[in-house]
């Protein structure tokens, strides 16, 4: 209908669809409502499945025109309506609507609507359209433009199973119960939103054959086992998203959107709906059976996600602010001893691990019915691949949150050899995998601290060896030869811990640090100490130095 279409709605697609649409076809099997039967023949023994008008025994669309006429005088805004299996013309719609329509605000009032299994041919028209009860669309085949735009649903919004042959439009939409979509097909382009929900916006199962933007403002979005066949766009608002066994094709992007959605009218989309809602941010919940290679996420909380499963996760991209849980932050005890977690990023599924693990501490959270559980042997490589995303995308210092956390993994998995367990717990104790510097500088300064008070000790001789000259004259005179030696260094007594032998095995020990000898006269004690530390403190010293360069690399 050009008269009625607004400019700034894009036009319907003329290509013809080559998806199949399951609704079209009539059912073998009569509906469970009186039905119209009208067109009924020996192939179709059931004829038209219009529900019958009450009060007579044919549809609104195969009603004589007087009895219809007169069906439609008898409406008033606000009426209950019940046209399932209806076969709508545009013309037809537009009357059953008028009938409807509020003489206050000039758009058409209904009660609960049931048009489940109806037929909507060319346009379906119902925008500004305020449906008091719930709109039950269950079904419904929609063969051109299907327009919803700024349509108030009371209730639940209904859709599952409906096909939309045309476009799908709901910009400007509100919904107060559920909008629920679950095993839609869209055939062509859709643009679902600007849409304000309530409750949840329920996608799962539902078919996307052409490109599609999503904008919600919901508390949460399913989409489990939905399928996209294009390249798609999900902008969102307030909402938690379960995206497992999601299938797509093409690069498909989940963001956060910062404002209010503007629709084409510019007036930002009122959100009273959400009042009550924490924030306006979007937290994914699931992204388990998802093949990640043409994933984006934008500005996404991630730190109740579920991630194993996830194929081609090393290809997954994060742009934006994307945040992970954290370890529990403070000081706890475990059997009487003293516990501080280092600070980083985890995944919710190892903090789900760590609750079930008889020495917990408090902080870690418990997983939610249905998340299941996954040990060590299953995380590992998970933050494996998450660690690879987030190096290709030059992000080093991030990545080494997640390289820190797939050690842990390894070094806590039982299947794990045990000699590369305790080569782990090492390297844990003494940098926190190359990623603390703290830790491994304490431990290069403890080194220090111990090889100065074991050289003052056991390292320095009593004093330095004093040089002997020996040589003969002969009678007559003559040329004088010396013989030098030099005596073993011995080990010392008496007090051991003075300043002069302090500031000895301070030079000592620093020399040791970068390889280099003293140049010292050490007993053989003092020998093997300063070989030693020799070995030890240089790479105390490397890792530290590994640790912050991992954290500033650019």
């Amino acid at each position: 209908m050009p008269k009625r279409r607004l400019g700034n709605y894009p036009a319907a697609l003329d290509r013809p669809s080559d998806m199949a649409h399951p609704s079209s076809e009539p059912p073998p099997t009569p509906p469970d409502w009186p039905h119209c039967g009208h067109g009924a023949t020996a192939e179709d023994l059931v004829g038209c499945r219009g529900i019958h008008v009450p009060g007579h025994t044919a549809c609104l669309a195969h009603l004589d025109e007087a009895d219809r006429d007169a069906y439609l005088a008898g409406l008033a805004p606000g009426a209950d309506i019940d046209h399932r299996g209806t076969p709508f013309t545009a013309d037809l719609l537009d009357r059953l609507l008028d009938a409807l329509r509020d003489p206050a605000t000039g758009h058409p009032r209904l009660g609960t609507a049931r048009f489940g299994s109806a037929a909507f041919e060319r346009e379906a028209w119902f925008v500004s359209a305020t449906f008091e009860g719930d709109a039950l669309f269950a079904s419904a085949a929609f063969e051109r433009e299907a327009w919803f735009a700024s349509a108030t649903f009371q209730g639940i919004a209904e859709f599952g199973s409906a096909t939309f042959q045309g476009g799908a439009w709901f910009e400007s939409a509100t919904v107060k119960g559920n909008a629920v979509f679950v095993g839609v097909v869209f055939e062509r382009a859709a643009d679902l939103g600007p849409l304000v929900c309530a409750g949840r916006v329920v996608l799962s199962r539902a078919v996307f054959g052409g490109p599609v933007t999503l904008s919600f403002a919901a508390r949460r979005l399913e989409c489990r086992r939905t399928r996209w066949s294009s390249t798609a766009e999900l902008r969102l608002r307030y909402a938690t998203v379960d995206f497992s066994h999601a299938v797509f094709e093409y690069p498909l992007t989940i963001a956060a959107e910062a404002d209010p959605f503007v629709p084409f009218d510019s007036r930002p989309v009122r959100e009273e709906l959400l009042a009550g809602a924490p924030d306006a941010g979007v937290r994914l919940a699931s992204l388990r059976r998802v093949d990640a290679a043409h994933l984006v996420l934008a500005d996404v909380d991630l730190s109740g996600c579920l991630f194993t499963g996830t194929v081609h996760l090393d290809q997954l991209r994060l742009e934006g602010a994307c945040s992970f849980a954290t370890v529990p932050p403070g000081t706890h005890r475990v059997r009487g001893r003293p516990v501080r977690f280092t600070p980083r990023r985890t995944l919710a599924e190892e903090h789900h691990w760590r609750a079930l693990q008889p020495a917990a501490v408090r902080g870690w959270n418990t997983a939610v019915l249905g998340a299941g559980h996954a040990g060590p042997a299953q995380l590992a490589p998970v933050y494996r691949a998450l660690r690879k995303a987030l190096e290709d995308g030059k992000d080093e210092p991030g990545a080494a949150d997640f390289y820190y956390g797939e050690c842990e993994m390894r070094r806590h998995d039982p299947s794990t050899p045990r000699a590369e367990r305790a080569l782990l717990s090492l390297y844990w104790a003494v940098s926190g995998y190359g990623l603390r510097a703290s830790r491994a500088l304490g431990w290069l300064a403890a080194a220090m601290l111990l090889t100065i008070v074991l050289l003052m000790g056991f390292g320095l001789p009593r004093e330095s060896p004093q040089q002997e000259a020996t040589g003969t004259v002969p009678p007559g005179g003559g040329r004088v030869t010396f013989t030098i030696d030099k005596e073993d260094p011995k080990n010392p007594t008496g007090n051991r811990f003075t300043g002069e032998r302090f500031e000895k095995a301070v030079n000592v020990t620093l020399n040791s640090v970068v390889f280099r000898s003293s140049g010292q006269d050490l007993t053989t004690v003092g020998t093997y100490i300063e070989m030693a530390s020799r070995l030890a403190e240089p790479v105390l010293l490397g890792l530290a130095v590994l640790a912050v360069r991992g954290r500033v690399k650019r």
